[in-house]
């Protein structure tokens, strides 16, 4: 099987369960020079049903990109919903503001600009009710880093997931010089050790490749 096996695959889930793949903001996003990292539809359709399954009212999103995984979880969260999501890019972030808008969403999202290592500190001490799921797909070298900050801003039940921990295999390689690796596998062995998480790692294949995802739950003390 090869890459192009795997987004035939995609295209017939997108015609018979997806419904539609917001075309309009994937072409947005490349008429702006958006780099090409979307999650792709059926896994954009996918959060959008964990969002719905955990009836998620208070979504934080960690790297908005052009607003594509943000629209499917604005839709989740329903018209009393709010989805919070970090960009460092301002160009990105005002992409994602018109594509959020044009898809009829943008009321439902908060866009806040700038290093999420910054923006999340100032979101803490705001107090905010605790989101019910966290979805982490921004820069790689950080994401244990931000699952310590999602911890401080879920309750007992939230998820939080970060996307893109696979690496095409290279998680199995302890020696590996690669960054992004070494922060996945950074990342994997904190939600593994951490109490108050229970998680797993799901592989993924499809149009975007070979990678995979980190599922985890906030734990309470009675679990």
């Amino acid at each position: 099987m090869t890459t192009a096996d795997w987004a035939e695959v995609d295209r017939y889930l997108v015609e018979t369960l997806v419904g539609h793949g917001d075309s309009a903001t994937l072409e947005a996003n490349a008429a702006a020079g958006l780099p090409a990292i979307d999650v792709s539809p059926p896994q954009g359709k996918f959060l959008y049903l964990i969002a719905k399954s955990a009836r998620a009212r208070r979504v934080l999103e960690i790297g908005t990109l052009g607003g594509y995984s943000t629209a499917w979880l604005a839709r989740a969260v329903g018209k009393s919903g709010q989805v919070v999501t970090l960009e460092f890019e301002p160009k990105h972030a005002q992409v994602a503001r018109e594509n959020l808008d044009r898809a009829g969403v943008g009321e439902r999202v908060e866009i806040r600009v700038g290093a999420a290592l910054d923006s999340l500190p100032v979101l803490a001490e705001e107090q905010p009710e605790p989101f019910d799921l966290v979805f982490i797909d921004a820069d790689k070298v950080n994401n244990a880093n931000y699952v310590t900050w999602a911890l401080r801003l879920t309750r007992p039940g939230s998820v939080i997931i970060v996307d893109n921990v696979v690496r095409k295999g290279g998680i199995a390689d302890p020696d590996s010089p690669d960054a992004a690796v070494r922060a996945s596998r950074e990342v994997i062995e904190l939600i593994g050790a951490e109490p108050r998480l229970d998680g797993t790692v799901l592989q993924t294949v499809g149009g975007k490749g070979w990678d995979g995802f980190a599922y985890a739950v906030v734990v309470g003390d009675d679990d």
